[in-house]
C-alpha cells in the first residue's frame, strides 16, 4: 500500500485517488466505523479531509496507521482499566453488603442523624440508578457516540457505573437499627449462604450471554485487532431459558438474604429492588424495539424473575 501511495504521488492522479480510497477504507476499519458516514457528519468531514490529504502526501497512510495503532492500544488499555475497576467494585460490593472483610460495610461506622443519613444514602442510590439507566438507553448512546469512539462506549459505561458504586460505598451512612434478626443456627448460616449464592448467580449469568462484551472488553479487543465487534445476536442460553433476568434475580437474592436486617440494609434492598424493576421495564422496551416479535415470544414463554410465577 505504501509503495502504491508513493507511485501515485509521483505522477498518476488516478492511482493517487485509488490509493486514497484504500486509505479511507482502512481508516474506517481502524476507527471501528461500519458503512459510510454521512457527508454532513463530523466523521464524514474528517474522512474527506483524510482522503484529500492522502492524495497529496505520499507518507500519509504510514502516519495514519501509526496514529491508529496508538489509538487502538490506548482504547485496549482503557477497556482493561475499566474492567479491573468493575472487578474491584463487584468484589467490594460483596463485602459491603455482607458486612465482611472490607473496611467499610453497609452497617459499619458511626451512625449520624437519621434525616441527613437517609438523604445522603438516597442521593447515592439515585446517582447510581440514573447513571446506570440513562447511559444504557439508545437515545443517549446515539448522542454519546458523537462524543466518544464506538469501541470504548461500553467501557466508559462500565467505568462510570463502577465509579458510582465505589462512591456509594465510600460515602454511605450507616443506619444500624436492627429491624429483624435470625440468630438461630443453622438458619443464620443458611441465609448467608443463600446471599453468596445470589452473588454467584449474578456473575455466572453474565457468562451465559457474553461476559466480556457486557463489560466492554470484547469491543476494545476486536478494535485492537482491526475487526468488527458488532454482535446483536439474541442469546437465551442456560438460565435464560428459565428466567429472563437471572442477573437481576441473583442481585435480589443477595440483597435480601441476610440473618440481620438493619435499617440501612432494608433501605438498600428496597431501593435497589425498585430500581431493578424499573430497569427491567426500560430494558425490555429496548429489547422489543431491537428484536421485535422474537423477544415478545420469549417474554410470553419465559418468566421474568421467578419461574412459573411473575411474567
Amino acid at each position: 500500500m505504501l509503495r502504491a501511495t508513493h507511485f501515485a504521488c509521483q505522477g498518476s492522479a488516478e492511482q493517487a485517488r485509488s490509493a486514497a480510497g484504500q486509505c479511507e477504507e482502512r481508516l474506517l476499519r481502524l476507527l471501528g466505523i461500519s458503512g459510510s458516514p454521512s457527508q454532513g457528519s463530523r466523521t464524514g468531514r474528517l474522512i474527506r479531509e483524510v482522503r484529500d490529504w492522502a492524495e497529496r502526501e505520499p507518507d500519509v497512510e504510514t502516519d495514519l496507521l501509526e496514529v491508529a495503532a496508538m489509538g487502538r492500544t490506548s482504547a485496549l488499555l482503557y477497556g482493561l482499566f475499566a474492567y479491573v475497576l468493575f472487578l474491584i467494585a463487584f468484589v467490594y460490593a460483596i463485602g459491603f453488603v455482607e458486612n465482611a472483610v472490607v473496611s467499610k460495610t453497609i452497617d459499619s461506622g458511626e451512625a449520624g442523624s437519621l434525616g441527613p443519613s437517609l438523604l445522603i444514602n438516597m442521593l447515592l442510590l439515585s446517582l447510581f440508578a440514573v447513571q446506570h439507566s440513562l447511559m444504557a438507553r439508545p437515545f443517549f448512546k446515539r448522542w454519546w457516540l458523537k462524543v466518544i469512539p464506538a469501541p470504548v462506549e461500553r467501557s466508559t459505561y462500565v467505568l462510570c457505573a463502577s465509579s458510582a458504586l465505589l462512591l456509594l460505598f465510600w460515602q454511605w451512612r450507616p443506619l444500624p437499627t436492627v429491624i429483624f434478626s435470625v440468630q438461630t443456627s443453622p438458619f443464620d448460616a443458611a441465609l448467608i449462604g443463600l446471599s453468596l449464592f445470589g452473588w454467584g448467580l449474578a456473575l455466572v449469568s453474565t457468562f451465559l450471554i457474553s461476559h466480556f462484551e457486557l463489560f466492554g472488553l470484547r469491543q476494545v479487543y476486536m478494535n485492537f485487532i482491526g475487526r468488527d465487534a458488532q454482535d446483536n445476536t439474541f442469546k437465551t442460553a442456560g438460565l435464560y431459558n428459565v428466567v429472563r433476568h437471572p442477573i437481576y434475580l441473583g442481585f435480589i437474592i443477595a440483597f435480601w438474604a441476610t440473618p440481620q436486617v438493619t435499617a440501612g440494609r432494608l433501605l438498600f434492598a428496597l431501593v435497589t429492588t425498585a430500581y431493578i424493576m424499573v430497569g427491567i421495564a426500560l430494558e425490555e422496551k429496548d429489547l422489543i424495539a431491537e428484536h421485535g416479535n422474537r423477544y415478545r415470544q420469549y417474554k410470553r414463554q419465559v418468566a421474568m424473575l421467578f419461574p412459573f410465577r411473575v411474567r
